[in-house]
């Protein structure tokens, strides 16, 4: 199906569900208004509005689907009744055939279902967007679950991709905006999410790092991966059993402590994100489910790994030191940061951008903590940033849009859910750990062989920018970067604090031999100061 064809399908179907009806028809272009008159000689919708959106999502395919799965958990912003509706794409996408099913699973895993299982479910356990599940018994007798593509998905993927890619390439031409928020990048970035997401081994891969990093933990479970039964097309991992996190009902009947559970949901996000730097980016109520065996301290189970973000160390301490300084009302730290991040241009007007950032915040915060939406805040933080110049950074979009699932669902549990209470101490924390001398010699143990590999290279480069500032260049940094001679200023930090830091292991580890414990003062003074100037580059 072309793009032409695939568009047309799209207004086929918005016009068959009345999406028109959704529509404030007095804020559209004219020519947009004249064709949606048209639709008035159509029979008014007798469906329900949340029902005619499910529907419509449904046939529009995964892409529309993921996209209603997040609407879902917006309680917030989304009426109740288009909420509820959209609740049933988590689960009741309808199955593909059976039989198919069982040959995929055959030709991948080059045996029969009989010799693969010692029983196999031909009923599918779950149906989602992109995959289907049936429930089986290995062998060995490990009762796990059996997880396949949809046959044919790659095609209606990349078709919807590339009339997105067109739809940005177009904004990007004709709009601002489009330009600063890099739309075919952000569209390429999601083509690969997307299609990662078709590869079940990446998928297996993710889950089984994602359940070493909570090995032990009260507050998140990952099912095991059984690696002899999986690859590429199929992936066989164990089978749990919990309580849909949605099933609001059945938590109540076993006494699940709500605010317990919505605050785990929090610490386990931030510790993702903060501590791991790996973090599950696909939260929707359907990849979540509860272990309610201990009502008082209930434990998260969580599936479907194919979305995975993560963050640069030095996106992780901006990211960390701007959300301590919106909740201290800042907002003169936070445009420093936004500038020091490189979030935005270095010539940025940091008066002006504190005064925007202030209009933004302020009025937020003049409600209760618990009413306030730490995503939506954050969303509405950079696009307050993007009119500065801001360009959309692909990790930050997948972080949002996992801190809006996560909060959108912690208030569905406990709609008193005070974020900021649990992430605060957490940000505090982590800060406070991350200059802690034993962090240093870590970073230093990691890092020290390549900045002493650098280090032959700074004096030339020093020099170099010495002279361009005696000269008085003081180009921004936009015009330097095309320009091989000339040194940013975030890369001179860089290369200073690897001299310096190579300078103090030079000291320390003469032969590159002794402990840690033998490092001299003079050694650790240097070291330290340049590992400060990396962080802060």
């Amino acid at each position: 199906m072309s793009r032409i064809n695939r568009l047309a399908t799209i207004i086929r179907i918005a016009t068959r569900y009345r999406l028109d009806t959704f529509l404030d028809q007095e804020k559209l272009p004219r020519g947009a208004r004249l064709l949606l008159k048209a639709n008035k000689l159509l029979p008014a919708p007798k469906q329900p509005r949340g029902e005619r959106l499910r529907c419509a999502l449904e046939d529009l395919g995964p892409i529309f689907i993921k996209f209603g799965q997040l609407l879902s958990t917006r309680p917030d912003l989304i009426p109740a009744d288009i909420c509820d509706e959209l609740d049933h794409l988590q689960d009741n996408v309808p199955p593909f055939d059976k039989d198919q099913f069982v040959a995929i699973v055959e030709e991948a895993l080059g045996d029969s279902i009989d010799n693969l299982f010692l029983q196999f479910d031909r009923e599918p356990l779950a149906s989602a967007s992109v995959a289907q599940v049936h429930a089986a018994v290995l062998p060995d007798g490990h009762e796990v679950v059996v997880k396949a593509i949809r046959p044919g998905i790659e095609k209606t993927i990349e078709q919807d991709i590339k009339l997105m890619s067109s739809m940005a390439k177009w904004l990007e031409a004709n709009t601002i905006d489009g330009r600063r928020m890099r739309l075919t990048e952000v569209v390429s970035d999601y083509r690969n999410t997307i299609f990662d997401e078709l590869n079940l081994q990446r998928e297996a891969g993710n889950a089984s790092m994602l359940r070493r990093n909570f090995d032990g933990s009260p507050m998140l479970y990952v099912p095991e991966i059984h690696w002899s039964h999986t690859n590429e097309k199929v992936m066989v991992m164990e089978r749990i059993y919990g309580i849909p996190v949605t099933d609001v009902e059945t938590l109540q009947q076993h006494n699940t402590n709500f605010k317990v559970l919505a605050e785990r949901g929090v610490e386990i996000f931030f510790t993702q994100v903060f501590e791991h730097n790996f973090f599950h980016a696909d939260m929707h109520p359907g990849n979540i489910f509860v272990d309610a065996t201990e009502p008082d301290q209930p434990k998260y189970l969580a599936v479907d790994c194919a979305i995975i973000g993560t963050l640069t160390e030095a996106d992780q301490y901006y990211l960390a030191r701007n959300l301590l300084a919106i909740f201290r009302r800042d907002y003169r730290q936070v445009a420093e940061l936004h500038v020091l991040s490189g979030w935005v241009p270095e010539n940025t007007n940091v008066g002006d951008f504190t005064s925007a950032i202030r209009t933004v915040c302020e009025p937020i915060f003049e409600r209760p903590l618990r009413e306030i939406s730490f995503g939506l805040l954050l969303v509405n933080l950079f696009r307050t940033a993007r009119r500065f110049d801001m360009e959309v950074q692909p990790s930050l979009v997948l972080l949002q849009k996992t801190l809006l699932n996560i909060e959108g669902l912690g208030r569905q549990l406990y709609p008193d859910l005070d974020l900021w209470a649990t992430a605060h101490p957490f940000l505090e924390r982590w800060l406070k750990e991350r200059f802690k001398p034993n962090a240093l010699m870590e970073q230093l143990k990691r890092h020290g062989p390549e900045w002493l590999e650098q280090f032959p290279q700074v004096p030339q480069l020093v020099f170099q920018t010495l002279e361009r500032l005696q000269a008085g260049d003081h180009k921004p940094r936009h015009t330097m970067q095309h320009n091989p001679s000339v040194v940013p200023k975030s890369r001179l930090k860089t290369w200073t604090g690897a001299a310096l830091i190579g300078g103090g292991l030079g000291i320390a580890f003469p032969h590159w031999a002794e402990t840690a414990q033998q490092m001299p003062v003079s050694s650790l003074i240097l070291a330290g100061l340049g590992m400060l100037l990396l962080m802060l580059r």
